[in-house]
C-alpha cells in the first residue's frame, strides 16, 4: 500500500511539474503530416505559427514536416511534438501504442454538415477503367502505411467490392510517399488507380471541395478532366486535431479555443492549413475514433 502511495504521489507531481513547464513554454513545436510537399507545407502552416507566436507569447514556434505520417506520430509519443492534426488511422497508432499521450481536441466539419470524408479511387480516363472490378490485375498506388484513406481503409474495404485481397486481386500494389506523390503516380502511368482523400462532396472538376485531390487541382497540378473515380469507401471520420496530454488541461483549454476561433479570426490561414472549404472545428473525444482503432488492430496493428 506504501508503495502505491508513493508511486501515485510521483505521478500527481509529475503531472503537476508538466502542467507548471507548459505554462512556461518558450517554444511550441508543431508536426505536419507528409502527404504534400514540404514547400507547401510550411507556407501554408506558417500564419498558423504568426498567430501561435502572438496569441501564446510562445518565443518560437516551429514546424516540423514530417517525410512521412510515422515522423509525427513518433514525435508525438515520444514528446518532442506538442500539437498536429492527424488523420484517423495515424491517431488509432498513437493511441494503440500509448492511450494517453495525446488528448484529441477538435475535428473539421464538411460543408454538409458531416465529420467525416472518403477514401476514393482515381484512375485515368484513358486507361479504360471505369470502376474498381475492371481494374482487376493492373496496378494499385497507396499514399502512406499510416494513412487512413490512403492505406487502412482501401486495404479492408476494396476486398469487399472485389471478392479478393488487394495483393490477389491487383497485379501489384506500392508505397508512393504520399496522397500527392500517388495521384501524380497514377497520372504519370507509374499505378493504374492512386487512393486519395476527399470530401466527395461539390464538383469533381473542383477535385471535390477538400482533401489531396482538391489541393492537387487547385494549384493545377493534375487536370480533374483527365480522371475518372472508381472507388469511393464509407465515410471515415474526419482526423482530429491532438494535443500532448503532458501540456496539462489548462493549456489543451486554451488551444481548443484558439483553435475553434481560428476559422473566423482568419478564413485565409484556416483553409490553407485545412487545404480546402469546411465550416470549421467541432469538439471532439477519443471514442469517435473505436471503429478505426479496432480496424487497425485487425489489419496491421499499431
Amino acid at each position: 500500500m506504501f508503495r502505491k502511495m508513493v508511486f501515485s504521489a510521483v505521478s500527481v507531481l509529475a503531472m503537476a511539474t508538466s502542467a507548471a513547464h507548459a505554462a512556461d513554454m518558450k517554444e511550441f513545436r508543431v508536426g505536419i503530416l507528409g502527404g504534400e510537399n514540404e514547400t507547401d507545407r510550411l507556407r501554408n502552416y506558417q500564419c498558423l505559427a504568426d498567430h501561435l507566436k502572438a496569441e501564446f507569447g510562445f518565443e518560437k514556434v516551429s514546424l516540423f514536416p514530417a517525410a512521412d505520417y510515422d515522423g509525427v506520430i513518433q514525435g508525438l509519443l515520444g514528446g518532442t511534438l506538442d500539437f498536429a492534426e492527424l488523420g484517423a488511422s495515424g491517431y488509432a497508432s498513437v493511441y494503440i501504442k500509448d492511450p494517453k499521450a495525446v488528448t484529441p481536441i477538435l475535428t473539421t466539419q464538411q460543408t454538409d454538415g458531416a465529420t467525416g470524408y472518403y477514401s476514393i479511387g482515381l484512375a485515368l480516363k484513358s486507361s479504360g477503367i471505369t470502376d474498381i472490378k475492371s481494374a482487376k490485375g493492373k496496378k494499385l498506388g497507396y499514399a502512406d502505411p499510416d494513412s487512413t484513406s490512403g492505406y487502412l481503409i482501401p486495404l479492408t474495404q476494396i476486398p469487399k467490392t472485389t471478392g479478393a485481397s488487394n495483393e490477389t486481386f491487383f497485379a501489384s500494389t506500392q508505397f508512393n510517399g504520399g496522397h500527392e506523390n500517388n495521384i501524380l503516380a497514377m497520372r504519370d502511368g507509374k499505378v493504374d488507380v492512386a487512393v486519395d482523400d476527399s470530401s466527395g462532396i461539390g464538383d469533381f472538376k473542383n477535385g471535390y471541395t477538400s482533401g489531396t485531390f482538391h489541393k492537387v487541382t487547385a494549384k493545377g497540378a493534375v487536370d480533374p478532366n483527365d480522371f475518372v473515380e472508381v472507388w469511393r469507401s464509407g465515410l471515415i471520420p474526419n482526423g482530429p486535431l491532438v494535443v500532448r496530454t503532458a501540456l496539462g488541461d489548462e493549456m489543451t483549454a486554451k488551444l481548443t479555443a484558439f483553435f475553434t476561433a481560428l476559422p473566423t479570426k482568419d478564413k485565409a490561414c484556416f483553409e490553407g492549413v485545412e487545404g480546402g472549404d469546411f465550416t470549421g472545428y467541432v469538439p471532439v473525444k477519443a471514442d469517435f475514433y473505436n471503429v478505426i482503432v479496432e480496424a487497425r488492430k485487425a489489419a496491421i496493428g499499431g
